[in-house]
């Protein structure tokens, strides 16, 4: 007889500061989308930044990119946050697995130039391409995410776990 065990654990407060830090502290990520014409996916890495009120993750990217167009035709996507530490194995270390309803900004959107002054103090290097034509901003709008803590700690999380 196989016994069959639930690896996620029930979530607690220690999971929800956790994922909230991991977010709060990300700068990069991988961005996961689906081709529009095959639905096979396609991940990229991205800068990282946070809305300056909601605390949602942003990134600025470019009209001509890949993920961009994919993004208009499919908004759903994932974002995987959580760099590993300098030493020890790279799978102990936390990362979160944001599922997202991409939110893509034009420069008439009411909160554009407040998000566009915060995201320029937080990376400062964008400097050189943020105000190119073809930039915007997408805001991820989380609907749900997986946490791993480190070995045997998974957790499965509501969009309300992380605000």
């Amino acid at each position: 007889m196989t016994i069959k065990t639930n690896p996620i654990r029930p979530t607690d407060p220690d999971a929800r500061t956790l994922a909230r830090d991991l977010i709060k502290q990300a700068k990069f990520g991988a961005l996961g989308v689906l081709t529009p014409d095959t639905g096979a996916p396609h991940v990229t890495r991205i800068a990282i930044g946070q809305h300056p009120t909601s605390g949602q993750p942003i990134t600025l990217i470019s009209d001509l990119s890949f993920h961009t167009k994919a993004l208009h035709k499919n908004p759903s996507c994932s974002v995987l946050l959580g760099e590993p530490a300098s030493k020890g194995d790279p799978l102990t270390h936390p990362r979160i697995s944001l599922q997202c309803h991409a939110e893509l900004l034009t420069r008439d959107s009411s909160d554009y130039n407040a998000i566009r002054d915060h995201y320029l103090a937080t990376h400062p290097k964008s400097k050189l391409y943020i105000d190119f034509a073809d930039f915007n901003f997408v805001i991820f709008n989380i609907t749900s995410a997986d946490l791993n803590a480190g070995f045997g700690k998974a957790y499965a999380l509501t969009a309300n776990d992380l605000n």
